[in-house]
This record gives C-alpha cells, structure tokens and sequence, in this order.
C-alpha cells in the first residue's frame, strides 16, 4: 500500500488553494475592469458631447435616488407603484435636472426603454418626457445566471442609428452582471458604445450631477 506523505499533501493543497485564489482573483479584476472605460477609451468633456451629438451611442442610466424605507417585496404588479421603492422628491428633482442638462447640450435622444418598475418609469418620464417599459431591461439579481440578462446584453451590442442615441432607465444589479462592478450610484448614467458582435464597450460615466459640467 503507498502511503502519501502529509507533507506533499500539505503542499499539494497549498498550490491548489493559492492556483484557486488567482484564478477568483483574475476574474474579479475582470469584471471590474470591465464596468470602466480604459484609458485609451475614456471619453469626457467636449469630445464626449461632440459624440453624444452624433448618435450612435446607448445612455445607461441607473434611476435617481430612491427611499430605501420601502422595497418591493409585497409588490404583486409594476402598475402598484404603492408596494415598490419609489423616488424621494431629491430623486425626481434630480431627474428633472438631467433633463435639463441634456437638452440644452443638445444630445438627441431616440428610443427611451424602461424597466417597468415605477421609479424607473418616472425616471426616464422626468428626464425625457416619455418612456417604454422593456421587460429586457428589467430589475433583478447582480449576477448573471444563465440567460437572466441575455436581452440586456444583446440591447447594449446593438448598433445604434447614428443621429441618435437609445436611453435606458434601470438598476443597478442589471448593470453590474452584465458590465461588471462597480455598481452605478443612483441617478448615474454610462455610456456605452455597442459593438455588434464584439458585444459593447463603456466609454464614460456621467454622475447625476456631471450632465452640467458638459455644458460649454
């Protein structure tokens, strides 16, 4: 009978260990990585507005400050706003000034997709006026298990006709499984550049408070 040292399997134990905390390690960098935008990609000031202008581009925006006394536990239907958590009157103040700010930089807005949960109904409808509940970029949990986000990620690759951009209004979880983390501050917008494909790159983010910094 061959008997193993319990030195060798102490150190075989050991790589294995140190191998399985590089690879959690390397794939947590990526995923952080993946929610910013390189250096090389980085896009602000005017070279963002001037892109924005020409469409083509996906606004992502996760909704505007919310009361976290209530949640949406009880809730039986998107249409009982009553049984959600809901915006404070800062978070549609704040949406009110996005809007603003986007008009007067001129950013024109096509499609406006929203989650159908009513704080990010009222967000896109503060913003631009108009909304479109999209189950595809509905609320749910922060990882991506299997096909959850799949129409989500397929919205974000998709080309969009220059001239315009799409805007979303969503959450944060949605945000982070399928772009990776950090998450989106409430009212904090990233804009993403569909690629087909080769699936979508963030080339920026815009705090809720960042539109008016754009601003000639």
């Amino acid at each position: 009978m061959k008997m193993h040292h319990p030195v060798v399997q102490r150190t075989f134990a050991t790589i294995v260990a140190a191998f399985v905390a590089c690879t959690l390690a390397a794939f947590a960098f990526a995923q952080t990585d993946t929610a910013l935008p390189s250096p090389k990609d980085a896009l602000s000031g005017p070279a963002l507005v001037n892109v924005l202008r020409r469409g083509g581009y996906v606004i992502y925006f996760r909704h505007t400050s919310t009361d976290f006394g209530q949640n949406d536990e009880a809730m039986t239907s998107y249409d009982d706003c009553t049984k959600q958590r809901n915006l404070t009157e800062q978070g549609r103040a704040d949406a009110r000034a996005i809007g603003v700010a986007i008009t007067r930089l001129q950013i024109p807005i096509g499609d406006v997709l929203a989650s159908p949960f009513c704080r990010t109904i009222e967000t896109a409808r503060l913003i631009f006026g108009r909304a479109t509940p999209s189950l595809a970029v509905r609320g749910g949990p922060a990882t991506n298990d299997g096909d959850r986000y799949a129409d989500l990620r397929r919205l974000l690759s998709t080309p969009v006709p220059r001239g315009v951009d799409v805007a979303i209004a969503s959450h944060g979880n949605p945000f982070r499984a399928v772009a990776g983390t950090p998450y989106l501050a409430e009212g904090e917008a990233a804009v993403i550049e569909p690629r087909g494909s080769e699936g979508f790159r963030i080339v920026a983010r815009i705090t809720k408070d960042g539109w008016n910094a754009l601003a000639p």
